[in-house]
């Protein structure tokens, strides 16, 4: 698998494709007036504490209150409490009180109506391992797969680990990476984590304490491999400042950064800005035919496995299953590419051979390795239902890119001109009992709801006149949407 990795800059905006194989995979999009704030660390102050769902909401200076659960809050339990079998669950009202001081970190951004997600496991990420501030344990990736390198990597951190403390996962990227890298990864975090700790005792509540790298600096941080072939950049400056980064930090990825001056721009090279367009779509073509209906909700995403216009060759099993086989595939990109996340419910076409339901769910499973996102997929469920999470923590590329429609304020459908015909009657019929001094109706609406009434409805029309005695008047109003209408009356 080759890997290129397209960074888009422009003075309020970056982005950056990750694309396999000359196929677009990921889009990751950073506005300067709206930056994420997940990885940051912030000095705050708790607002409120709500025993009843054992969280509180913590002031960081951010428009609105984030939440911290009790789960994310970090304890360390005293002799007493740690001999007691089985220990007593940690109640929020015992840890934190209204107006206490807190640094915490954000895990999650504000996506809608909620507030940012927070946590005080402090975490620091760098280019082989993350600091785990408050542990003093050793972890590794579960994407090294060889044991014996598993055990290596683990042995070398831990004989660190006596001279400069703190816990530690060792990250993919440091597969078969020298000891002294690793030592100097681990130096570099720790004089980091001091001086963020001399920070926070100095700084008030609701400032940052330390920001996360931007965008265009955590590509090589986080997404850069031995798969990635290059880095293309169409900013001079941008490349610059990515090859300081690399010189000091990513020494081997030199080489493979490069900045591009074509006149074309660099997301034409592989149709980025055609696919960025589709993923706001709501039907996905497959290749054979058939296409996918994705709803991205509050509450959840729905995902619609349809045949379309494939009919296969062999029998309406088969052409099914290759249907949903395609299908596995597909939805594995859209996820990464979409950035959906929470709760994914996927309706394959249903299958009456338990083996091809058990192929589809271990293909979907595949396909899903390579997503850096965790996920996890149920089995078929009663209703043939394929039910799965996959952790969010930015919002999707929907909500970074679109905004709820004003016209239908984010529903998706509209009430037809017929309908609000029918309830410019009943308003009038209202009005017309309410005030018996009318002299006349004068209706204020949108230009295809006056067109109808004036043709097909026109009977209609003369028939409410007759009813109520008093005669109507249609006035057409081009800022009006088709739902908004106004009876005026007239004495």
């Amino acid at each position: 698998m080759t890997q290129e990795i397209l960074i888009n800059v422009t003075p309020r905006e970056t982005r950056v494709a990750v694309v396999e194989n000359g196929v677009l995979q990921e889009v990751f999009i950073e506005r300067q007036r709206k930056r994420g704030l997940v990885g940051n660390i912030y000095k705050g102050r708790v607002s409120r504490v709500l025993p009843g769902m054992e969280a509180a909401f913590v002031d960081v200076g951010l428009e609105r209150a984030a939440f911290l659960h009790v789960s994310d809050i970090q304890t360390t339990p005293s002799l007493e409490e740690a001999d007691l079998e089985p220990a007593r669950p940690q109640q929020i009202s015992d840890l934190l009180r209204p107006g206490q001081e807190v640094l915490v970190q954000v895990v999650k951004d504000a996506i809608g109506t909620k507030g940012a997600r927070l946590t005080t496991h402090i975490t620091i990420p760098s280019r082989y391992l993350v600091l785990l501030s408050n542990s003093d344990s050793t972890g590794v990736s579960i994407k090294i797969d060889d044991e014996t390198e598993r055990a290596r990597l683990r042995d070398v951190v831990n004989t660190f680990r006596a001279e400069f403390g703190g816990g530690y996962i060792v990250r993919t990227a440091a597969e078969g990476t020298e000891s002294w890298a690793l030592r100097a990864d681990m130096q570099f975090l720790q004089r980091l984590w001091e001086s963020i700790q001399e920070k926070a005792r100095h700084c008030r509540c609701g400032e940052v304490v330390y920001e996360d790298l931007p965008l265009v600096l955590r590509v090589l941080r986080d997404f850069v491999g031995d798969e990635v072939e290059r880095v293309r950049i169409d900013s001079r400056e941008s490349a610059d400042r990515i090859k300081r980064f690399a010189e000091q930090f990513v020494p081997e990825m030199l080489p493979r950064i490069e900045h591009y001056p074509g006149e074309r721009p660099v997301f034409d090279l592989y149709g980025v800005e055609d696919e960025i367009q589709k993923c706001l779509e709501r039907k996905v073509q497959l290749k054979s035919g058939g296409y996918l209906i994705i709803d991205q909700t509050e509450a959840m995403t729905t995902i619609d496995v349809n045949t379309g216009a494939y009919v296969g060759h062999r029998n309406l099993e088969e052409t099914i299953f290759k249907t949903n086989l395609e299908a596995s595939q597909a939805i594995a990109r859209q996820l990464r590419l979409r950035n959906l996340g929470g709760i994914i419910i996927i309706d394959f076409i249903d299958m009456s051979s338990e083996e091809h339901r058990q192929q589809i769910l271990r293909s979907l499973e595949r396909h899903l390795e390579k997503d850096r996102a965790k996920n996890n997929i149920c089995e078929v469920s009663s209703l043939g239902l394929v039910e799965m999470t996959r952790k969010r923590t930015r919002e999707s590329l929907e909500h970074i890119l679109c905004e709820p429609c004003p016209t239908c304020a984010g529903r998706g459908t509209i009430k037809s001109t017929e309908t609000v015909c029918y309830e410019i009657f009943r308003e009038i019929i209202r009005e017309a009992r309410q005030y018996e001094a009318a002299r006349q109706f004068l209706v204020l609406a949108s230009q295809d709801v006056v067109d109808l009434m004036l043709d097909e409805e026109s009977d209609g029309v003369a028939e409410l006149e007759a009813f109520i005695g008093v005669p109507i008047r249609l006035q057409a109003e081009v800022l009006y949407t088709q739902e908004q209408f106004d009876v005026v009356l007239m004495v």
